[in-house]
């Protein structure tokens, strides 16, 4: 999971800090221990959708999708993690088991993370069936989930709660 954990990182970073090149980015993240590639962070930020936008001083800085910026207050983030009871793979797709009358809302705020990797999900009552874009692994969007839910993986191990 240090891909998830650096992309999270980046998040963060760029979320709270003015960065204007991703050699000062690669600095902040070597600061917290994660060390990649100008490569690999080129790639990851066209994966987060990050972009450069004019800082209004004749620079450009780094800045998230509108809809992928941290709440102000990390309290006011919504908490799905205690609905969910598994996470089941088929061929190709992801299945997502919730407590009864859960699934809408938890597939709601998957949708709206906005991320590359999940092309949309479909929810019944308690089930969401999560669907990737074409070349997008489940260990991917594992990832991904990951990174929409933090702590998913871990609520479900520690609930004895399998991933199949």
């Amino acid at each position: 999971m240090q891909k998830t954990k650096r992309l999270l990182a980046i998040e963060r970073i760029i979320a709270q800090e003015k960065i204007l090149s991703q050699e000062a980015l690669l600095r902040k993240l070597k600061v917290k221990g994660m060390i990649c590639t100008q490569a690999t962070l080129s790639r990851n930020l066209r994966q987060l959708g990050i972009r450069r936008i004019p800082d209004g001083s004749g620079n450009y800085r780094y800045t998230l999708p509108e809809d992928n910026r941290q709440p102000a207050a990390p309290e006011v983030r919504l908490n799905f993690l205690p609905v969910i009871r598994e996470i089941v793979e088929a061929k190709g797709l992801m299945v997502i088991k919730t407590i009864p009358g859960n699934a809408n809302s938890t597939a709601y705020y998957i949708d709206n993370s906005n991320r590359y990797e999940i092309a949309g999900t479909i929810a019944g009552d308690d089930t969401i069936l999560v669907i990737p874009r074409n070349g997008i692994t489940l260990r991917q969007v594992h990832a991904c989930l990951e990174m929409i839910l933090p702590g998913l993986h871990k609520q479900v191990e520690s609930k004895a709660i399998k991933i199949k």
